[in-house]
């Protein structure tokens, strides 16, 4: 690993931080160096690793104090600013030395009410291990060389191997104050050395200098990273065998619908490649991959132990549903039994009571497949991938030098179960709609963009689809969702986007089934007009609810299909026929799905909308319609018992109320200001 250090772009650093209130130099470059460590992903991912300094602040009474800052909760390296580096009164941290125990919360409190600044973030777990070593600088990282170093058997000899003495070795304890008194026992008894290197943990360094301490941190790596290689040799790697991803579309939706207990959805996200490829399909899978985390900071992430879905080799034809549920559902089975069992005897064994997590795997390895992972969100599902990644490589590095070894299931479990790391994962209130995966069509514009907009803001994942690829594309970009170019008279490009929408998100809970065409002219001179309607707007949503249907009927889960009809479908007008005979139809095509998909828990309904500004009213038309009633073009769209004009908006709240409306199917929900000629019979 090479160091990133430049000197130019420190100083850069250092004159643009320094122009804000009390941010020094030796701020403005913890800030530099941190940000180089967290740019490496074989250093930390997804806020793990630490780094502080010990510098000199003004306090609100515009004192010099000597002060320690140190990573904020929330923030990761790669990102972070200075404000992410909460300022701590020094002296009397460091005094907390002196005290035999401190509790956790005793921790956290000593250290928030040393804080210069009462609304800055958590400092870290770790802060007074930071504290207590002498050092002006010091990084921490869960380096992926450094973990393969010190997860051996014979950890410590493994260490004086690569290391000799450069590095002091601290044998694994939980972090904490414990922890923290050790590190610093451990540092004053070898003073000349220029780190730490924490068993089953990690590594830190420290130097007088951001620089030092950034340079030693990545020699250490490379010292490492060179010890590997050199035990490998040049010992070529097969390559596994290609992945098809109708191999994970055939078995996505039935993993996912049996995943989560209750009402808990989950996302899942397929990842392959090289390295993943090889473990998984590995013999020795079984158990490489059971012996736990490389580092116990992961398991909030991963669970300790993934689930293994069937050996290399042995598992079923995945074109037949039946025997594929039945595989899924025995080895779910049995992974819950185990984590449920694990639970019970550590809270038995160490006299504690904790209420005891879900019991579903977020790390799930498929030989002939690759690594899906499983989250309340696809972010989560996307963290849990990386650090498995990592953890790939962590192990295929152990056992080069040695062999992989975790710490024991206690130790795991204390870490799982620790106050301070579940805080973490946030306490933020779950939306309506998380974890649901919903296909919008006609996305790009109106009613469309209104109902993906109101998802989004519901907490669904989206997978958008439009004709108009440009305007689409600048949707997806404004609310970050997978997207694709479908015509839906194109039945296999409707077939392709939901095979993608299953790709990404592991299944479907819902459509809105949106796009549409408004074809004008009297009916009896209309056919050639009839026809491209029926096409769009009858045959268009039943290609698309039929694609979606295959989809829910797998993951057995129940789902929702909402379908953009209009009040033309009850009370059509003049030469609009060929509009209103197929939304009427579409009518039927709903009430045949609530009808067919009730025993499968699928609901499906209808939103008849009104006079909205999209683009199937273009001003000229609008123009003409008012003007043969008579009417402004504003007074046209207000037109309505509530003379109010139906928006987007509204239309797309309506679709919104009806995904979450569990008891509901085979209704019909005007959104129309009030109309009683077309209000449902």
């Amino acid at each position: 690993m090479d160091s990133a250090w430049s000197e130019a772009e420190a100083r850069a650093a250092v004159s643009r931080y320094t122009r804000a209130p009390g941010v020094n130099e030796d701020l403005a470059l913890r800030v530099y160096s941190s940000r180089l460590i967290g740019a490496a992903p074989g250093l930390v991912l997804h806020g793990g690793g630490n780094t502080s300094v010990k510098t000199r602040l003004q306090d609100d009474l515009g004192d010099a104090v000597d002060v320690l800052c140190v990573k904020g909760s929330g923030w990761d390296l790669g990102r972070i600013e200075p404000q992410g580096f909460p300022a701590i009164r020094l002296e009397s941290l460091g005094r907390l030395r002196g005290l035999s125990s401190l509790s956790d919360e005793a921790m956290v409190n000593a250290a928030r009410t040393r804080m210069l600044d009462a609304q800055a973030p958590n400092p870290s777990v770790e802060t007074l291990l930071h504290a207590f070593l002498p050092h002006k600088f010091i990084d921490h990282s869960h380096a992926d060389a450094i973990l393969a170093v010190v997860d051996q058997p014979e950890a410590a000899a493994r260490c004086r191997d690569v290391f000799g003495e450069r590095l002091a070795i601290v044998p694994y304890i939980m972090p904490g104050f414990a922890l923290a008194k050790l590190a610093a026992e451990v540092a004053e008894a070898h003073p000349d050395c220029e780190g730490l290197l924490l068993l089953q943990h990690g590594l830190f360094t420290f130097g007088a200098t951001a620089r030092e301490s950034y340079e030693r941190h990545i020699a250490a790596v490379t010292q490492a990273e060179d010890f590997v290689a050199r035990r490998r040799g040049r010992v070529a790697l097969p390559a596994a065998p290609a992945r098809d991803p109708a191999d994970l579309r055939a078995l996505a939706p039935t993993l996912r619908g049996r995943l989560g207990e209750g009402a808990r959805r989950y996302v899942l996200h397929w990842r392959r490649g090289e390295a993943i490829d090889r473990f998984v399909d590995d013999p020795a899978v079984a158990s490489l991959s059971q012996r736990g985390p490389v580092t116990p900071d992961h398991v909030i992430r991963t669970k300790q132990r993934p689930l293994l879905l069937w050996a290399p080799g042995e598992g079923p034809d995945l074109r037949d549903a039946a025997a594929l549920a039945q595989v899924i559902e025995a080895r779910l089975a049995d992974y819950r039994a185990r984590y449920r069992a694990y639970f019970a005897r550590q809270v038995a064994d160490k006299g504690v009571t904790r209420v005891a997590l879900d019991p579903d795997p977020r790390v799930i390895l498929i030989p002939g497949v690759g690594l899906v992972t499983a989250g309340e969100s696809e972010a989560a599902a996307r963290v849990a991938a990386d650090l498995y990644e990592r953890t790939i490589q962590v192990i295929d590095d152990a056992e080069v030098i040695g062999a992989y070894q975790a710490l024991p299931d206690g130790d795991i479990f204390d870490m799982e179960y620790w106050s301070l790391e579940q805080a973490k994962l946030g306490k933020q209130a779950k939306r309506p709609l998380a974890g649901q995966v919903v296909y919008v069509s006609g996305a790009a514009r109106g009613i469309g963009l209104a109902t993906a907009r109101a998802f989004v803001a519901q907490g669904a994942h989206l997978f958008l689809a439009d004709r108009d690829d440009a305007a689409l594309q600048g949707v997806a970009r404004e609310l970050g969702c997978p997207f694709m170019q479908v015509d839906v008279r194109d039945g296999a490009a409707i077939e392709a986007s939901v095979d993608a929408a299953v790709e990404r998100f592991g299944g479907l809970d819902g459509i809105v089934s949106n796009a549409g065409v408004a074809p004008q002219g009297p009916i009896a001179g209309s056919t050639a007009a009839l026809v491209e309607s029926v096409d769009v707007n009858l045959l268009g949503h039943q290609r698309l609810a039929a694609a979606a249907v295959r989809v829910m009927m797998a993951q057995g889960t129940g789902g929702f299909l909402l379908f953009n009809a209009s009040k033309a479908a009850l009370n059509p007008g003049a030469s609009f026929g060929p509009y209103a005979v197929a939304k009427a139809a579409l009518v039927a095509l709903m009430r045949q799905y609530a009808l067919e998909g009730a025993a499968a828990g699928i609901r499906s309904n209808a939103v008849n909308a009104d006079r909205v500004r999209t683009a199937l009213l273009p001003p000229d038309v609008v123009g003409q319609r008012a003007k043969a009633r008579g009417l402004s073009p504003d007074d046209y769209f207000k037109a309505n018992l509530l003379a109010r004009e139906v928006t987007a908006e509204d239309v797309a709240d309506a679709f919104v109320w009806l995904a979450k409306a569990a008891s509901t199917t085979g209704a019909i929900v005007p959104v129309d200001g009030g109309n009683l000629a077309a209000a449902p019979r």
